[in-house]
């Protein structure tokens, strides 16, 4: 029975990311909207009563960046008031960022904390964030970072602000660099890797991304910053595009897996690299320029944390 006390959120305007493009509707609203029953959110689809850019949709409609989703009020069975995160992670978050005014966060994320909750996690950045600026009605993500991937992360704390990142980010007004250690000696000449990404979830519903020719267009350019002998080398990676695992996957096709990469990475050479006290994932997003709406333009640097630099100095010695 419907429980008339029960809270009813309000009209819900959300604007897909880039990164989403693709994905189904109904896959979309089911990692969008925490805590609404997968049954409301197939009857809502179903009624028609969710539009997309004004229109109606099927509940197998696939998703286009920039599109904008409107969800109708929805009422909530009465839900607790969301745990208080530990004072600590807070802290920690706070202490991470590295730019912020009325309409924007830039924060440098820790390795192992994830951008949201979600698959058996409880809380993610986003979370945390709409503790620590509850004033900040509309914050969201404006892009994505693998759970242990480190370094630059925007948060908008307005609407117009996420519209306009979101826009930058589909055509070539942001600038975002990643540091990487890669197995063995990256040559010189080897400035870019132009393969393919298709993404397959598999039945743990775990993703895998694979270089295939029935996947999308995606680019990545290197450059070279430090050789550690044949053994290592620490890179700069530029995704062109921005594909899942996109780096990750690419360096593993180029033959130079990332250190610490469970998933696409080289085993005995994460050992060796762990050896040395190198506990991570070697990903690191160091530096991000963007053009913010009044003309300013945004440029930011990140530095690596503790384990990072302390691994490469062993590298070295």
């Amino acid at each position: 029975m419907n429980n008339p006390d029960a809270p009813i959120t309000g009209v819900q305007l959300l604007e897909v990311a880039p990164e989403l493009a693709g994905q189904r509707i109904d896959n979309f609203l089911r990692t969008q909207l925490k805590g609404v029953p997968k049954t409301l959110i197939y009857r809502i689809l179903r009624k028609g009563e969710v539009r997309v850019n004004k229109g109606r949709i099927k509940p197998e409609y696939k998703l286009q960046a920039g599109d904008v989703v409107r969800v109708p009020p929805l009422r909530l069975a009465e839900r607790d008031a969301p745990e208080p995160l530990a004072q600590g992670l807070l802290a920690r978050l706070e202490a991470a960022i590295v730019f912020e005014d009325k309409a924007l966060i830039v924060l440098n994320k820790p390795a192992g904390i994830a951008v949201h909750g979600g698959s058996g996690l409880n809380y993610g950045v986003i979370e945390a964030f709409r503790q620590l600026r509850p004033d900040a009605k509309e914050i969201e993500l404006v892009h994505r970072l693998d759970r242990d991937t480190s370094g630059l992360l925007m948060i908008a704390k307005k609407r117009s602000m996420l519209r306009h990142l979101h826009e930058a980010l589909r055509g070539d007004g942001v600038d975002k660099r990643y540091l990487a250690l890669v197995r063995g000696s990256w040559p010189t000449a080897k400035k870019q890797v132009n393969a393919p990404l298709l993404k397959n979830n598999l039945r743990s519903g775990e993703r895998m991304v694979e270089v295939n020719v029935e996947g999308k267009e995606a680019l990545t350019t290197f450059r070279v910053l430090r050789r550690f002998g044949d053994f290592a080398t620490l890179v700069e990676a530029s995704p062109i595009t921005g594909r899942t695992h996109q780096i990750r996957v690419h360096a593993k096709h180029a033959g130079h897996s990332i250190a610490g990469d469970s998933k696409y990475g080289d085993e005995e050479f994460t050992r060796e690299i762990r050896e040395l006290g190198g506990k991570r994932l070697f990903l690191h997003a160091h530096s991000l320029r963007v053009k913010l709406p009044d003309g300013e333009m945004l440029s930011v640097e990140a530095p690596v944390d503790e384990i990072w630099a302390r691994t490469l100095e062993r590298l070295g010695a």
